[in-house]
């Protein structure tokens, strides 16, 4: 069995007293191994509330806020700076309601290429910008995450809810 350990998300909160700090230096993203471009833009910042039974039949809830990027080349532009994304956060906050614990995810696309979901490593200083490292964001088995998070050991059945004992993973 394969065990994929990832890093914790970010939340919007964690992302703006990070950029708060140094708002006039740049923000730049990275993702498949490539970096943004400098003319990337925010196209939609969107805050969603979910409701779900995982595969244990045990109810979920979840705050998560989607910041979507738009990768192109413009004009001479530069990549934008850490204020102007905390500005552009701060606006979408004048008019939808931003749970700062929530949870980050970014949806990113050039226009051509589909729209991919990642989620961000916390924002490091490094060469005079903001470097924020986007991960793919992978399915995940809640119930053997917090099994996992619980005992630290290989797990044998994920999905058992936490009032039977069957399971549903083979």
């Amino acid at each position: 069995m394969i065990v994929v350990h990832k890093t914790a998300d970010i939340t919007l909160g964690d992302m703006l007293d990070q950029v708060a700090a140094n708002p006039e230096l740049p923000l730049v993203f990275s993702y498949n191994g490539t970096v943004i471009r400098p003319g990337y833009h925010v196209t939609e910042v969107k805050a969603a509330q979910f409701f779900a039974l995982d595969c244990g039949a045990n109810p979920e809830a979840w705050s998560e806020i989607f910041v979507q990027l738009w990768d192109i080349e413009e004009d001479d532009r530069t990549h934008m700076s850490a204020g102007k994304f905390a500005t552009i956060v701060r606006k979408v906050s004048e008019h939808v309601r931003l749970d700062g614990s929530a949870k980050l995810t970014f949806e990113v696309s050039d226009g051509v290429v589909p729209m991919q979901l990642f989620c961000a490593g916390m924002p490091s200083i490094e060469n005079g910008a903001f470097r924020v490292s986007l991960e793919p964001r992978a399915a995940s088995c809640k119930p053997r995450d917090r099994w996992l998070a619980e005992r630290s050991n290989p797990v044998t059945s994920c999905c058992t809810p936490s009032s039977s004992s069957n399971t549903c993973c083979a």
